[in-house]
């Protein structure tokens, strides 16, 4: 890959790329899955496989903020139930990418996505006549729930790996298994934080990222910061139904965005 091409940009995809970086700090402290806008806007500014490596730090530079953000509210007995099985998606991950080309890795992760968003709204409607969520979720500690974990580990952890779109993946894992806003903010804040900086070395040793793609980061970097800033400000003003919905419309916008680009 030659990232000298990344710097061959006009100053409005550079604004394109600054406000797809400040969509990305909103995503990770308000409505999580909101950014897949952003890695469509990267992927039409950047050569697509390159962008993958662009977006990747500065995803890491709002999981860093939405941590220190919601640290309290994570619910570790899911994050060890699920970093298992998404360790085993992201090295099936890399091993795609080394064949799939981009048309391949946008039709299947854009499907996923699509498909996880009418399971939850289904799953969700049908426990409306149910009693509502608890703060404390429950559903790693039964069968199904660890089952229904792993499913989602392995999507999640691939779709991470290919497109830096595990967002809406987990967000819908979340979301499925009862988390209120909070919790949801905080465990999906830790959990996107240790996979990305796992994710690195993969995407060094793919060539993904190198010294030039981190300079433009460098200068993409501080546009997540008042995005982080606008989340935190948003999300208290938002309900938990109107919170879910968002999430929602976030996961079916990003997934038909990938199927017809």
């Amino acid at each position: 890959m030659n990232t000298m091409t990344l710097w061959h940009i006009s100053g409005w995809e550079f604004a394109a790329l600054a406000a797809a970086a400040l969509l990305v700090g909103f995503s990770k402290t308000a409505v999580s899955g909101a950014n897949t806008v952003s890695l469509a806007i990267f992927a039409a500014v950047l050569p697509a496989r390159a962008s993958t490596g662009v977006l990747l730090p500065i995803l890491i530079v709002g999981d860093v903020l939405a941590v220190l953000t919601y640290r309290r509210h994570a619910h570790w007995p899911t994050l060890w139930r699920l970093f298992p099985a998404v360790a085993a998606g992201v090295v099936i991950g890399t091993l795609f990418l080394v064949w799939a080309d981009d048309a391949v890795v946008r039709t299947s992760i854009g499907a996923i996505l699509l498909l996880m968003a009418g399971v939850t709204v289904w799953r969700r409607r049908k426990a409306e006549a149910e009693a509502g969520a608890e703060d404390e979720p429950d559903a790693v500690a039964t069968r199904s729930g660890r089952a229904k974990a792993r499913s989602y580990g392995v999507l999640g952890g691939f779709t991470t790996m290919v497109a830096n779109a595990g967002g809406p993946v987990m967000s819908m894992y979340l979301l499925s298994a009862g988390f209120r806003k909070l919790g949801f903010l905080g465990t999906s804040a830790f959990f996107f934080l240790i996979v990305n900086v796992t994710k690195v070395p993969f995407s060094v040793g793919l060539g993904l990222i190198d010294g030039h793609s981190l300079l433009l980061d460098a200068a993409l970097a501080a546009f997540v910061v008042p995005g982080a800033l606008i989340g935190k400000w948003a999300v208290n003003r938002i309900n938990q139904r109107l919170f879910e919905q968002l999430v929602i419309a976030a996961t079916i916008i990003g997934g038909l965005q990938l199927l017809l680009r």
